[in-house]
């Protein structure tokens, strides 16, 4: 029964690449101090690594370290907000991932539904590769050692080809010039995947406003939507509800701004 429960709790965190001690708990149905024990167990055999705020799968899949430093962050924010956008998601749509780590959570909450994912991340296609319920496609092109991303002139050539219905963008920062990311290459990758879709949806935390990043995206009203938590400033709230449509993701609950 005991190895039967860790494999069941070491595909579930594979699945997910990054899980937090309360979803594992509620996961297994089990309390909190023999997941303790069995992720002791698990870090012993190199399968996990144990962090601040959860545990990181540490198997045979490609290890993208910048990439898994960066997922536990404002995790309970980014987790909110991807609970409120993948309710945006329909069965049967065409949804096409970036590889910020908010979609990446995005892309957690829409394992297992009945999907055409389109991706450029290597982290999301991982998520789906062997989900059934799905049809993916893997967008190739250069690809970032630190992200996983795929993106330059091949991504864009066959991201120009396709046509999905929605879009699912993380930015680095936001400011009254617009929507930022901190990669020359990736900018121009995102651009071409706002034109392939007929819907844009940005995901982006409370720590994004007011930054600005390297390269430049788009204008505020370029995306149809944009999803952020609770903790964003009315000012900002305020901004941003006069370009496009905003939502507010509250807590495990999401409720649009009126």
């Amino acid at each position: 029964m005991v190895e039967e429960r860790r494999n069941r709790l070491l595909e579930f965190v594979r699945q997910r690449r990054f899980a937090s001690l309360p979803e594992l708990v509620e996961a297994m149905q089990v309390s909190e101090s023999t997941i303790r024990r069995d992720l002791e167990q698990l870090e012993e055999q190199d399968s996990v690594k144990r962090i601040h705020g959860g545990v990181l799968y540490a198997g045979s899949s490609p290890r993208l370290p910048h990439f898994e430093s960066r997922a536990p962050a404002r995790w309970e924010q980014k987790r909110a907000i991807a609970r409120c956008a993948a309710q945006m998601i329909e069965d049967g749509d065409t949804v096409l991932l970036d590889g910020g780590s908010t979609t990446f959570e995005v892309a957690r909450l829409l394992v297992g539904r009945p999907l055409h994912v389109v991706t450029t991340s290597l982290p999301v296609a991982n998520l789906f590769a062997s989900d059934a319920g799905s049809d993916l496609v893997v967008i190739g092109g250069n690809i970032c050692p630190r992200s996983g991303v795929a993106q330059g002139p091949i991504a864009e050539d066959m991201i120009s080809r396709l046509r999905v219905g929605k879009t699912v963008l993380s930015v680095a920062g936001i400011s009254e010039e617009g929507f930022f990311n901190n990669n020359l290459l990736l900018v121009e990758t995102e651009r071409a995947m706002m034109k392939a879709a007929d819907q844009v949806i940005v995901v982006a935390d409370s720590s994004k406003f007011g930054r600005q990043s390297l390269a430049h995206l788009c204008e505020l009203g370029a995306p149809d939507r944009l999803v952020v938590d609770d903790e964003v400033t009315e000012a900002w709230q305020l901004r941003m509800a006069a370009k496009l449509d905003l939502v507010i993701a509250y807590g495990l609950t999401e409720q649009p701004t009126e």
